[in-house]
């Protein structure tokens, strides 16, 4: 777990130079918050104790402004640069290196059970306001709405 922390924030360095300092980071960045509340209520969803993953992403949305349904699946080094208003579905799979900008929509094509949100591979980045509802396979920077690719990483 602590090696995933300091993952999460060294990825901030990375990829944002406005970040000054660890305590900046971890006290003012509200996608490094969204991400902590998710990894536990992601333990939560998997151990079937779905209402308590819920409410706790329900309590992340509203202590960050970032919406991440419990189910959806996240990997590593990921960054949401801002945040407010990002929504990421249940059945969102997000790959490794991925960013997000403020505003941005992983949103849900169908009322059907199953999968319904979008995949993001490895190495995407998707800018602000952006609504994704179709799956992106490739690195590349993603804009609008629809999401398209504006060019390659």
């Amino acid at each position: 777990m602590l090696e995933q922390l300091r993952e999460d924030i060294g990825v901030i360095f990375d990829r944002d130079p406005a970040a000054r300092s660890t305590w900046e980071v971890v006290t003012c960045y509200p996608g490094f918050h969204a991400m902590v509340f998710h990894r536990v209520a992601h333990r939560l969803w998997n151990t079937g104790l779905r209402w308590m993953g819920r409410w706790l992403a329900h309590l992340a949305r509203w202590f960050t402004g970032i919406e991440i349904h419990p189910g959806a699946t996240i990997g590593r080094r990921f960054f949401i640069d801002h945040g407010m208003g990002v929504v990421i579905g249940e059945t969102s799979v997000i790959g490794d290196d991925c960013t997000l900008y403020h505003g941005v929509t992983l949103g849900g094509t169908s009322w059907n059970k199953g999968k319904r949100h979008p995949t993001l591979g490895n190495n995407v980045v998707i800018g602000a306001g952006a609504v994704v509802t179709k799956d992106i396979a490739e690195r590349g920077i993603y804009a609008g709405n629809p999401a398209r690719k504006i060019r390659n990483l």
